[in-house]
Order: structure tokens, then C-alpha cells, then sequence
């Protein structure tokens, strides 16, 4: 924490200020969807700069903003891609897409955002958060941002490099999806107001812990399909399978009158895992095989155990 010191001096019925002792700084906090940016104290001159960061009487600058240009893929809309290289984009084509985020800021954009088509169009809403580089678990700050086909994370209007509050410095640098395990780098990246590329479909690009992502059947790499009640894990089998939300979302669909669990549940759901705008629990093209197949086919289940389980390699943050 960085505290300023103010001293109060007195002389009869007069009452001065006298700057002493102060240190650049300040932080940001979100609570309720609403960011507040602060600092403490004010500097002893009127004005400071430096390379990185301008100050005046404790007034907080544009300096504190960062830009990021992460880059993923999502395994569930590269599965069956219209076009080799990009994911598909059904839930924007469908209208399905929600102009609030589903993730704790509730972020909103335009609906026109999500008229493009074509490389740039939008696939979903994704979370990116930044760690601390002495505590990957210590979140500096997060935000909700857009992912277009070709795997660029964009900002809310669908174009923009993403911007985050922050001062220029290094970071763990996080990614997650609302059904997909989120990846974060293994080590930290020094961001500052010229966007840095993130690329988490590289191999290049260490990830935290084993087997982070999966491989695309392109050699690119991709987020694991399948955390279908946000838990931060894939289970095929046992108490809370991944299964077992897919199949209580289809029966209980006010439009499956005759609670068929062959029936097609529409809209923008956590169960839709190859994120086509519908969740199905059995027949043709059904989203249980996608957590079947990956708890099978994980690098680490070395026996090709049903019941294994595949964890966020994720630091959980404080």
C-alpha cells in the first residue's frame, strides 16, 4: 500500500497544510460494476513526470491504462470450423449473442458490434484478467472484452485493442471463457500503452501448469470445451458431472414438453459447448461427447479413465 503523509499546522485560529512526504502511486478497484480509480496523497511539487507515469497536486493520468492484444482459441467453435482457421460464429449468426457480459462486470457493448462478419466477427464474450507479478494469485485488475473468429481479443466495440487499468509494468496475464478452462502464462509480461500480442494459440507461449490447452486438429492451440456449470472443471462421471448440467438444461427447457433428453435446448446456454446456439444431451452432434472425449483423450489420463477429472491449472486468485 502506498500512504502519503499529511502534516496540519496550527497558529491561533489559522489552519495550514504542508506537504511533506508523498510517493507516486494509486490502484483501481471494481465493486458493482463500477471501477474507481484513486490515489493517496498529493505530490510536494505541482507537477511530476516521468517516462512512465505523469502526477499533478494527486490527480491520477491516462498513464495507468495499459494495452493488451491477447489472442485464443475456444476448442468447442473450432471443432467442425466452416473455414480452417477460424472458429464459427453461429451464436453471433443466430442472434443469440447478449449485449451484457455474463461475467462479474457486466460489461455492455452495441448491438451493431456484432453485425460484422467475416474474420473479425464475434464469437463470444471472454474475461481477461492481470496477476501480479510477485503473486500470481493477487488480481490486479479484469475486465469482459470480445473474441472474434480469427482469435483476437478486442475491446467493446469489437475492434479496439483491449485496454486495461493498470500501471506499465509486468503481469501474469489470465484468459477464461464461461464454459471453457481459462489459461494463464507461466511467466510474467511486461505490458505498457503499446498493445502487446498475447498469443495463447502458440505453443510458444508457455502456459501455467500441465497440459493448459488442447491441440486443434490445425496444431493450433485451444481452450478446453466442457466447465459446463463453471466450476472450474471437466467431469465426465460422479457427483456434479459436467453431463449431468447438460441433461438437467435440456429436460427442464419449457419447450421440451415431453422431457425428451434427444431434445435441442436453443438460446445462449453453458451447456452449448461447441457454442452452435443449441445444448444437447444425447443423440447426433450432442455436447456430452465433447466432455467424453476430452476426459478420455487428456494427456494426463494416462489410463484413459472415464472418471477422470480435468482441472483448471489456474491459480484461483485472492
Amino acid at each position: 500500500m502506498i500512504t502519503g503523509f499529511i502534516c496540519f499546522g496550527f497558529s491561533g485560529q489559522s489552519q495550514t497544510i504542508e506537504k511533506f512526504s508523498i510517493d507516486s502511486g494509486g490502484a483501481s478497484t471494481t465493486t458493482g460494476g463500477i471501477e474507481v480509480l484513486y490515489t493517496l496523497g498529493e505530490v510536494h511539487v505541482q507537477e511530476l513526470n516521468t517516462a512512465s507515469i505523469s502526477v499533478s497536486e494527486g490527480f491520477i493520468n491516462s498513464d495507468l491504462k495499459i494495452k493488451i492484444d491477447p489472442k485464443l482459441f475456444l476448442q468447442g467453435p473450432s471443432l467442425n470450423p466452416e473455414i480452417v482457421g477460424l472458429m464459427n460464429d453461429n451464436l453471433r449468426d443466430f442472434g443469440y449473442l447478449p449485449i451484457t457480459s455474463p461475467y462479474e462486470d457486466e460489461a455492455t457493448c452495441n448491438a451493431s458490434v456484432f453485425i460484422t462478419t467475416g474474420n473479425d466477427a464475434i464469437v463470444d464474450w471472454v474475461w481477461v484478467e492481470l496477476r501480479a507479478s510477485n503473486d500470481n494469485q493477487k488480481l490486479i485488475n479484469a475486465r469482459s472484452a470480445l473474441l472474434q473468429r480469427d482469435g483476437d481479443v478486442v475491446g467493446l466495440d469489437g475492434i479496439s485493442n483491449l485496454q486495461m487499468t493498470a500501471s506499465p509494468q509486468s503481469y501474469y496475464v489470465v484468459v477464461n471463457h464461461r464454459n471453457h478452462l481459462g489459461a494463464m502464462t507461466n511467466t510474467i509480461i511486461n505490458l505498457n500503452q503499446t498493445p502487446i500480442l498475447v498469443d495463447f494459440t502458440d505453443s510458444n507461449l508457455v502456459t501455467y501448469g500441465n497440459n493448459a490447452r488442447m491441440v486443434l486438429n490445425s496444431g493450433a492451440l485451444a481452450l478446453w470445451s466442457g466447465d459446463t456449470n463453471n466450476v472450474n472443471l471437466i467431469r465426465f462421471l460422479g457427483a456434479d458431472s459436467s453431463i449431468s448440467v447438460i441433461k438437467d438444461e435440456v429436460l427442464a427447457d419449457p419447450s421440451n414438453g415431453f422431457e425428451s433428453i434427444s431434445y435441442t435446448s436453443l438460446g445462449y446456454f453453458n451447456t452449448d459447448l461447441d457454442l452452435n446456439g443449441g445444448s444437447k444431451y444425447s443423440g447426433s452432434g450432442n455436447d456430452t461427447n465433447i466432455v467424453r472425449d476430452n476426459i478420455l483423450s487428456h494427456p494426463s489420463n494416462g489410463f484413459g479413465s472415464p472418471t477422470y477429472t480435468i482441472h483448471t491449472t489456474v491459480p484461483f486468485r485472492n
